[in-house]
Formats: structure tokens, C-alpha cells, sequence
């Protein structure tokens, strides 16, 4: 069964900043995917390998997911290995569920996981991430 991982994203404003962001150079592996760099390796890297995905935290709310499609070995200038979790180009959105902030990343069970928006609607213009939130709170959305 898969398992998957959360994190947050840093610096991002919007499902639109980090794809933005992921269009850059810097976020790119060698392949040409996007690819996220983190200096621990999950010891459930099978179940990752599984079909998981990393669902991303933007401004304390699960927004979006992108499915993971391997774990590479990086070693930067310092020559300490590190993960880099190769991740298939496109954010997929989710149904909005808030998040407290946390270091790293987590893993996440498909059941705590929240569900896709119907692709019918992602087209839809996006609340503001304080509005989202707010609403995800008190079980608006």
C-alpha cells in the first residue's frame, strides 16, 4: 500500500507560486522534472515508491499534490548525500485541510490524505490562502 509525504512549501504564496517556482532551473533534476531536495531519506521508501505522492502546504492549508516518482541519491558541495524526491511535472489540487506548521516532511496515510477536487472545478479561481483557511477551520470546505 502507498504511503505518502506532506510538506511545506516554503515561501509560497499560491498553487500558482509553487508552480512557478517548480519551473525554474533550480528546482529541476537532471531529467528535467521537478525534484525536491531534503537531507533525510525515508526509511519507507518502498511504500513512497507505491504510488505516494507529496501533498504540499501552502500559507498553513494542504492545497495540492504531486506524485512521487523516485527517490535519487544528491550530493551538493558539501559531499553529504541527500534525497532528492523526483516528482511528476503538474500540481494536482486537493480538497483544502488546514495544516500546523512542522519541520521536514511527514508521512501521510492515503486516509488522512485529502481527497482530489473534481478536475471539472480546478479551473475555478482560487480563494485567497487566508480564506481558504479560515473556511477549512470550521469545516466550510
Amino acid at each position: 500500500m502507498a504511503i505518502n509525504l506532506i510538506k511545506l512549501s516554503v515561501g509560497t504564496e499560491s498553487i500558482e507560486g509553487l508552480a512557478e517556482w517548480q519551473r525554474n532551473a533550480g528546482a529541476k533534476g537532471p531529467c528535467g522534472n521537478p525534484r525536491h531536495v531534503t537531507r533525510m531519506w525515508p526509511k519507507r521508501a518502498g511504500e513512497i515508491l507505491d504510488g505516494g505522492s507529496i501533498y504540499w502546504v501552502i500559507r498553513g492549508v494542504v492545497l495540492c499534490r504531486q506524485p512521487i516518482l523516485r527517490l535519487d541519491e544528491v550530493r551538493r558541495e558539501d559531499g553529504i548525500p541527500r534525497c532528492g524526491i523526483v516528482l511528476r511535472p503538474g500540481l494536482i489540487p486537493v480538497a483544502p485541510m488546514p495544516r500546523r506548521p512542522f519541520q521536514g516532511w511527514r508521512y501521510l496515510t492515503p486516509a488522512d490524505a485529502p481527497g482530489d477536487i473534481d478536475p471539472a472545478r480546478a479551473a475555478e479561481e482560487p480563494l485567497p490562502p487566508g480564506l481558504t483557511l479560515a473556511l477549512a477551520e470550521i469545516g466550510v470546505i
